[in-house]
């Protein structure tokens, strides 16, 4: 798919080239994130070494959406990352459910000292402490203009 990129007032086209194909995740303990990140996102192993990753998660029956790898990391993750999974429902009950689920089979809430006055997430952290959000995507419609 082409479309206009403007740059210092010049519109060209772009083709799209690139997608993004597996978010990788650092972890510990494989065995046990792929049992979590499993249950967690109803995902499926995929047992062919997609992209040349051995252990691959994707929904179930190929269906769309982004897959998960996970790679064998010692490295702690950070209290900040820059970079983290926003996993998304429609409202504040099932938020509310899904942080309760996600922390019966292992993830952690987080003493999160950045949240706005507000908030529509929730940080939680996987059994290796990698942080991720569940965003309650009807917040922004209930606070209004």
């Amino acid at each position: 798919m082409a479309r206009p990129c403007a740059q210092a007032g010049v519109f060209t086209r772009i083709s799209r080239v690139l997608t993004i194909g597996v978010v990788v995740l650092g972890v510990t303990d494989g065995p046990r994130a792929t049992e979590f990140w499993r249950r967690a996102l109803g995902y499926e192993l995929r047992g062919d070494g997609f992209g040349g990753w051995s252990t691959v998660l994707e929904p179930p029956g190929g269906g769309p959406g982004t897959r998960v790898a996970l790679q064998r990391s010692q490295e702690q993750p950070r209290d900040h990352p820059r970079i983290h999974l926003d996993l998304h429902v429609a409202d504040a009950a099932e938020q509310q459910a899904e942080v309760r689920r996600l922390m019966s089979i292992g993830a952690e809430r987080v003493d999160w000292d950045s949240y706005p006055d507000d908030p529509d997430f929730v940080v939680l952290a996987d059994p290796d402490g990698n942080r991720f959000c569940v965003v309650d995507l009807s917040h922004e419609e209930q606070a209004g203009p």
